[in-house]
């Protein structure tokens, strides 16, 4: 959620910045601004509430001309979307500019200071306090003046600070929140993912905790809140432009579910040398010798754990405990000898499950992270990371890094199974080739979401991985299309979501565990009897639902175990198809944001 840039170099800068702001628009806002330094040392800046086009528009009405600024969209937290609380905000003389992303928990206690000292607001906004903040400490050194101000922040923040006494100057700081810094032959860049710096440098360094850095044209220097200079190697980015374009698709998320034959073969190669599943020693040798294994993550990715622990627990005998991590950050945890901790996060800067591996660490328990992004904070501070291969996923709603993160879990659990290993690793092998023969069906989805589309209520149901996997197809479907879905387990269908269901409803019944085929034939049939529609998933070879569903989507047949990767690209191409028949921009869901680093 938010987005930062920031550039300084030889070229006009609000050009930059706004194409810059283009590429993390995926991140999800509400307005958007930009401050940037003129040659004769004016801050001058431009910001408004609503879409980024509100904002070229504005500066097209009034150019802004300098080479040095910063950029930001705002997802509000503290204060509605506005015009006054978009960013970037500036001390009350309008020398200092900052952006920021995350939260200031201690802003009210800031703000009752600074209007003792006489400090008027022109926002709702915690972050304001951050630019009156720095003006009080500066005295000429902005280097001096911000760390001094974050010294005094209670919360997470990533900020970049442009000051008009210093126009070729950027000064930029972060906790709990990512920054990275691209390094070119002309310029220096900044921003808080790497999709806007590709298109002009794939050299990046990227700030850690409790950091602050000073950007030139030509020079960045990194610093701890003492002041000790930090040397930090430049990375190189593999991916390149052509990932984090839509290339013909209409929309990333498409593009994105259409990527996952690919992305799980890149993740299963990743994952397999001399024809069986392979893990780094010391990771293999944790997970073999754990006597329980605790998994946490959110959203979509606790989805991924719910998945997992049915399979780990059924082929390795391993008991499997999944939590929620905004729940496991604050509940008593008693911890189990033998523990091992998995935990997954897309953008690995998940607010609440990064606070979950640091209480998990101080407890001594091993942590082990899944997740798509290099050098992200979780995969620097778990003991181990395993990295899905899933490519920059640009659209809010995860696919492809969900179906990786599910194929990396499943390895998991083909090395601990006990028995059948062979029949699990070949269906583990046959998942990237299985998923293509759905993408080539896709068009078969698209008419089913033509007919269904206008349904108020969908219901989705499944026992074991199926029930799982229900979670996230329901989760899937109400962040794009905005219709009400849920999630059960069909055992439950008469404890209460049965009242619920009529004419208006669909129901998605997924049907892949063969043993419970008759209990899945009467659920569908008691939902039927009282008007629903009935979708049914299931295998090509089976025929137990042919009489009593109205419509059958048959998926490839693979071990019934990992069937979840399958059925929910199914759920995903129905979601997308519905969010584009209502009229909706499935990359950019309302309310919503990629990462969500603040609670």
């Amino acid at each position: 959620m938010c987005g930062i840039v920031g550039y300084i170099g030889n070229k006009e800068a609000s050009p930059i910045l706004l194409d810059a702001l283009r590429k993390l628009e995926y991140r999800g806002y509400d307005s958007a601004g930009i401050a940037v330094i003129t040659e004769d040392k004016k801050l001058n800046v431009r910001k408004i509430k609503g879409r980024l086009s509100n904002l070229e528009l504005l500066v097209q009405q009034n150019p802004v001309v300098g080479t040095c600024g910063i950029g930001h969209t705002r997802w509000a937290t503290h204060g509605e979307p506005s015009d006054l609380n978009s960013h970037p905000h500036t001390d009350v003389s309008q020398t200092i500019a900052v952006v920021h992303n995350g939260i200031i928990e201690n802003h009210a206690q800031l703000r009752t200071w600074l209007e003792r000292h006489q400090v008027s607001f022109a926002s709702q906004t915690d972050s304001e306090v951050i630019a009156h903040l720095i003006d009080f400490h500066y005295n000429g050194d902005l280097l001096l003046a911000v760390r001094e101000t974050v010294k005094r922040l209670d919360g997470s923040y990533a900020i970049a600070v442009a000051c008009s006494e210093h126009p070729d100057l950027l000064v930029v700081a972060r906790k709990d929140s990512p920054l990275v810094i691209g390094r070119s032959e002309d310029a220096t860049l900044l921003a808080s993912d790497v999709p806007p710096l590709l298109s002009h440098t794939r050299q990046v360094q990227y700030l850690e905790d409790l950091e602050v850095a000073t950007l030139t044209c030509d020079e960045v220097h990194i610093y701890t809140l003492d002041g000790d200079e930090v040397k930090r190697e430049i990375q190189t980015i593999e991916w390149d432009m052509e990932a984090a374009e839509k290339c013909g698709f209409e929309h990333f998320m498409l593009k994105e579910i259409c990527e996952q034959p690919k992305a799980l073969r890149d993740t299963l190669r990743s994952r397999l040398k001399d024809g069986n599943v392979s893990f780094p020693t010391q990771v293999e040798t944790l997970l073999k010798g754990a006597s329980h294994l605790l998994i946490t993550g959110c959203g979509t990715a606790y989805h991924a754990g719910m998945v997992a622990s049915y399979v780990i627990e059924q082929v390795a005998g391993v008991p499997v405990e999944v939590t929620v991590a905004s729940e496991l950050r604050y509940r008593v945890h008693i911890r189990k000898e033998g523990e091992v901790c998995i935990l997954i996060s897309q953008s690995g800067e998940t607010a609440d499950t990064i606070a979950a591996l640091r209480m998990l660490k101080e407890r001594g328990i091993p942590t082990i992270a899944i997740t798509n992004v290099v050098g992200c904070t979780i995969s620097r501070e778990a003991d181990w990371v395993l990295y899905t291969q899933a490519g920059p996923e640009i659209a809010v709603a995860s696919t492809k890094a969900f179906s990786t993160q599910l194929l990396s879990l499943f390895a998991i659990a083909t090395l601990l199974a006990k028995q059948e290993n062979t029949a699990l690793l070949d269906a583990l092998m046959n998942l990237p080739n299985m998923a293509q023969l759905l993408i080539d069906r896709q068009e078969d989805i698209q008419r089913f979401a033509a007919s269904q589309f206008n349904k108020t209520k969908v219901f989705f149901m499944g026992r074991l991985v199926d029930f799982a996997i229900s979670l996230e197809s329901a989760l899937k479907l109400k962040e794009i299309s905005y219709t009400h879905s849920e999630a059960f387990a069909a055992g439950e269908l008469k404890h209460g979501p049965i009242a619920l269901v009529d004419t208006s409803t669909l129901v998605v019944a997924i049907c892949t565990q063969p043993s419970l085929y008759a209990k899945m034939d009467s659920n569908i049939k008691e939902v039927k009897a009282r008007g629903a529609t009935a979708l049914v998933i299931t295998f090509e070879t089976v025929h137990n639902f042919d009489e009593c569903a109205d419509v059958i989507f048959r998926i490839p047949q693979t071990h019934p175990l990992f069937s979840p990767i399958l059925s929910v690209m199914v759920s995903q191409l129905y979601a997308y198809y519905c969010s584009v028949l209502k009229g909706n921009d499935p990359d950019k869901p309302r309310n919503l944001a990629k990462s969500v680093t603040v609670e």
